[in-house]
């Protein structure tokens, strides 16, 4: 029995180890669990950093990425999420590869354990029933072994008694007898039942128990073999995916061994070269001599002395200031008091510009007067109508230095003339389709793309008389054709000494008779005009009277400032016809009015208001 208690106290020690065993591999699973989840944490905080860092589509951020070393930071951002998508690889193989086979085979273990121990148990119960039998049989012959005495003594004592009677004594003998006959039977059952125990506990200790010991064994050895495995695909998993980092730090390298300062600086200068040439030399102002200072030829300002204006687009540097000298308004004004700055992008027409360039009829100021002027002068809109249409500069660019604007037309006529392929491109394909449904009337009406390929051809020769316009502009800045006669000069600025400020003139001040845009006016007609508030120039502005009616030919979403939304088919009023620009003014009620494209209305115009 005591044996058998300690056999049942090795069973529940390998239960509690082999149950020990499973909670290790457990642990390893969740830990393994942990690691891909830090992986695609991190996989997604390096995918977010690299995101944040790209340089915005149609931004300014996308234009710094021309040079080398700007470069070198865009590759090595992609190089990032390259790399943080071998961290998401580490993660996907160790969640196949370890953590999905380790539970599964964790179930399997756990069936085959539960099953070994079952049993063992069965064998055990087995065994403690084979000798509960033999127990019991070996209690039995023992008690029949002690009545057949009893019964013998009875007997004789019977037999030696000479009062008893013959028939009491052979009672007493058959009664031995019989039990005599029981113990022998007892005595054969025990044996019997002796030997069969004998057989099942060699059985059990020899064969059963040692097989079952076995499986044990064997299952637990497996489930070591099988972590150790894991951890050696922990460790390869790694491994596989360390030559593609590599190669992502070997093009980090590459890329910044690519950074070349040299290429960079000259695109700094190419970026910003102005095309000024730079001043000549301040001559010497004799103040000795009240009201009269001499002015060179060589100065910054212009000659005024004779009285006559010079062709300003003879020469680069002619009535323009050296671009480092407009760092400090300031200074400039007290070191050079004749020469005008020059004129912001939005701000009104030179002519308008407080500081501007002087009539040689006009008395020279004093130059605390400019430097008072200066102070209290405040910036001109220059032009209601480009506000509101949301420009922020002269179309021809002529705010920018020579260099700097030689590029932006070129870039627009680039612009442009992308847009006209664009534009016969689809040309093309509508005619083609008009020749599909003239062969073939079934699959369409081929009058249906008349109207479209009209709106294509009109849009097409606009777009070529603004390629004409900006390449005339480019031709100009570039010297290939001469400069401007001086007549359609006088004659602009003539009209704008007629219309010195207001409303009236804002569309007018850029504008010369031959359709061209200017900055530069004749020294002969500007006029001096007083800085005034924009919000004292628009506030009285009166609504403008209707001049005609309008139908919309296609829906028209307004979203730049100073432009109105319509809807396909909806009648509204003309206030203002087209100048040239492709934009008509229309209004929808008294507070409701903005611009739309031209050809995307159809416009009726009253007679009288035509004839006025």
């Amino acid at each position: 029995f005591f044996f058998f208690n300690s056999l049942q106290d090795q069973f529940d020690n390998l239960e509690k180890h082999t149950q020990w065993g499973i909670d290790v591999l457990e642990k390893y699973i969740k830990f393994v669990k942990e690691r891909t989840e830090i992986e695609l944490s991190y996989a997604k905080q390096l995918r977010n950093l690299s995101k944040k860092y790209q340089p915005k589509k149609n931004s300014k951020e996308e234009e710094e990425y021309r040079y080398t070393s700007t470069r070198a930071f865009l590759a090595t951002l992609n190089e990032m999420n390259d790399y943080a998508g071998q961290h998401e690889v580490i993660s996907e193989n160790m969640t196949s590869l370890i953590t999905a086979e380790l539970t599964r085979y964790v179930q399997e273990l756990k069936q085959e354990r539960k099953s070994h121990f079952h049993d063992g148990r069965k064998a055990q119960q087995h065994i403690e029933t084979c000798w509960k039998q033999l127990e019991a049989s070996k209690r039995r012959f023992e008690r029949d072994c002690k009545e057949a005495d009893r019964a013998q003594q009875y007997f004789e004592k019977m037999d030696a008694d000479i009062n008893v009677t013959k028939a009491d004594v052979e009672k007493a003998r058959q009664q031995a007898q019989l039990r005599h006959q029981m113990a022998e039977d007892s005595k054969a059952e025990y044996s019997s039942t002796l030997q069969k125990f004998n057989s099942e506990q060699h059985e059990h200790y020899y064969t059963h128990i040692p097989n079952i010991f076995q499986k044990i064994q064997e299952m637990e050895e497996r489930r070591i073999v099988r972590i150790g495995e894991s951890m050696k695909t922990f460790a390869e998993v790694d491994r596989q995916v360390i030559p593609i980092i590599g190669k992502c730090l070997d093009e980090i390298t590459k890329a910044a061994e690519s950074v070349d300062h040299k290429n960079d600086s000259q695109m700094v200068i190419e970026a910003f070269k102005s095309g000024f040439e730079p001043p000549g030399d301040v001559d010497f102002e004799d103040f000795t001599q009240p009201m009269k200072r001499t002015v060179s030829e060589s100065s910054l300002s212009n000659s005024r002395g004779d009285g006559k204006s010079e062709p300003k687009f003879g020469s680069k540097s002619k009535g323009k200031l050296w671009p480092f000298i407009k760092k400090n308004k300031l200074m400039s004004l007290l070191t050079s008091p004749h020469q005008p700055p020059p004129p912001p992008p939005a701000s009104a027409s030179p002519s308008a510009v407080p500081n501007g360039p002087q009539s040689p009829k006009q008395q020279k100021e004093p130059l605390s007067h400019r430097f008072n002027e200066f102070m209290t002068s405040k910036p001109k809109i220059h032009c209601f109508r480009s506000l509101k249409r949301g420009g922020a500069g002269p179309e021809d660019f002529s705010n920018l230095p020579p260099e700097q604007r030689r590029k932006k037309l070129q870039q627009k006529v680039d612009e442009l003339n992308r847009d006209i392929q664009k534009e016969m491109d689809s040309r093309d394909a509508l005619t083609k389709m008009k020749d599909v449904y003239i062969k073939n009337p079934q699959m369409g009406d081929a009058a249906s793309v008349d109207h479209r390929l009209a709106e294509l051809g009109q849009n097409i020769e606009k777009l070529r008389l603004e390629v004409q316009k900006f390449e005339g502009w480019l031709a100009e800045v570039e010297g290939r054709l001469p400069a401007r006669s001086e007549q359609p000069r006088r004659q602009s600025g003539v009209y704008e000494a007629q219309n010195p400020s207001g409303v009236n003139s804002c569309a007018q001040d850029r504008e010369s008779p031959d359709g061209s845009y200017t900055e530069e006016q004749s020294q002969e007609t500007e006029m001096k005009v007083p800085a005034t508030d924009f919000d004292d120039e628009f506030d009285d502005e009166e609504p403008l009277p209707t001049i005609g009616t309008c139908k919309a030919l296609y829906t028209f979403e307004g979203q730049n400032e100073g432009t109105i939304s319509v809807a396909e088919g909806e009648l509204l009023y003309v206030i203002e016809e087209d100048k040239g620009d492709g934009w008509t003014r229309i209004r929808r009620n008294e507070d409701e009015e903005g611009y739309v494209p031209t050809s995307y209305v159809e416009v009726y115009l009253d007679k009288n208001a035509k004839g006025a």
